[in-house]
């Protein structure tokens, strides 16, 4: 084959592989937008919650407003009575970073009952978290909170995983260079995904012993 042969190869194989990835993208925001809300006075009332998490501080120690967003809104479903427990799940990784303490603490702090408050620290990943939130958890219809953009592969996951879940919107931030960040990032996360569960079949990186999940009354 010769060298002009091998990169119109190339080319047009980088330009299907640019379509799928779009397409991608674009399938699984239309797959799980009738099932995420932003009105909390409309979404349905579930018996709990999955808080996934971030890190607290960017750098230079800047609060990062994804997280403080995600926190708001699971407080506001809380206390409006949407769910009776709310289940952190997220990084903790290394004794000096632990996601899941941190939303666990922030929680406490903003009035909900630790008791009622249940700290998943193996969420590596958003499959974990979504996979553990059932296998470890028994949660099965459940609401979802982080950012649309997020929210949506985490739906499809959780649909994938036949899982009835719905998701709530925490404050995203638009046209700002730290959201087409996010969104181009988001791009490569969704195709992963796909590929994580139609093809290699991916499963979370630890799973255990049940826990029990404290209801409130």
């Amino acid at each position: 084959m010769g060298f002009l042969k091998k990169i119109l190869f190339l080319s047009f194989l980088v330009a299907i592989l640019y379509v799928w990835v779009v397409y991608n993208n674009d399938n699984m925001a239309k797959e799980a937008s009738p099932f995420i809300y932003s009105d909390i006075s409309k979404i349905p009332p579930k018996r709990a919650l999955l808080l996934l998490g971030t890190t607290k501080y960017l750098s230079g120690q800047r609060i990062n407003y994804f997280y403080k967003y995600r926190i708001d809104s699971a407080v506001k479903l809380f206390k409006a009575g949407k769910v009776k427990a709310i289940v952190v799940s997220g990084d903790n990784g290394s004794k000096y970073y632990d996601e899941t303490t941190t939303m666990h603490d922030d929680l406490v702090a903003r009035g909900i009952p630790s008791k009622y408050i249940t700290l998943d620290y193996a969420g590596f990943r958003t499959l974990d978290s979504i996979v553990r939130a059932e296998a470890i958890f028994d949660l099965e219809d459940y609401i979802i909170v982080s950012q649309r953009f997020h929210l949506e592969r985490a739906i499809y996951i959780a649909h994938a995983k036949n899982q009835k879940v719905l998701g709530f919107v925490a404050k995203d931030f638009r046209n700002t260079v730290w959201a087409k960040r996010m969104e181009h990032r988001e791009l490569l996360a969704r195709a992963k995904a796909f590929l994580d569960i139609h093809i290699l079949g991916k499963e979370p990186r630890f799973y255990g012993s049940k826990v029990k999940v404290t209801y409130r009354p």
